[in-house]
């Protein structure tokens, strides 16, 4: 009997509800649920192009092919339940990023998984940092 226990996988829950359910929630009931300033991006209303991103993967649900990703370079869009599965790809300012939406990004925005910039290496010192950098071989 443990071994069956431990061997289910767990099943989603943001706040309190399942996937399927969140899905099925009408964009009143989930604004309830997300936080402050998506509540408040959403009772605004969509732009546009957020709409014709949602259209977009609706679109690619029904024809999925080899290339089922679509690109955007809307990073202020928020993850919706509607989402989940799909891959998307982020726009960073020089590239575009693949992503798979998994459930855990609900309610996130879709920029906080494209890095835009480029995580600082510390290491060895280069010209001109420093007077003692100059003995330092350019290699």
């Amino acid at each position: 009997m443990s071994i069956e226990k431990n061997s289910k996988f767990k099943k989603f829950n943001y706040r309190g509800l399942e996937l399927t359910k969140l899905i099925n929630l009408s964009s009143k009931d989930l604004m309830k649920l997300f936080k402050s300033r998506q509540r408040r991006k959403l009772r605004r209303g969509l732009k546009v192009n957020n709409l014709r991103l949602i259209k977009k993967l609706r679109i690619k649900k029904v024809t999925s092919g080899v290339k089922n990703c679509v690109q955007t370079h809307l990073r202020n869009m928020i993850v919706i339940p509607e989402m989940v599965g799909k891959n998307i790809s982020i726009y960073n300012g020089k590239i575009f990023n693949n992503l798979e939406i998994k459930p855990e990004m609900i309610g996130h925005y879709l920029g906080e998984f494209s890095i835009t910039y480029k995580p600082v290496k510390h290491g060895k010192p280069g010209v001109g940092a420093s007077s003692s950098s100059k003995f330092v071989p350019l290699k």
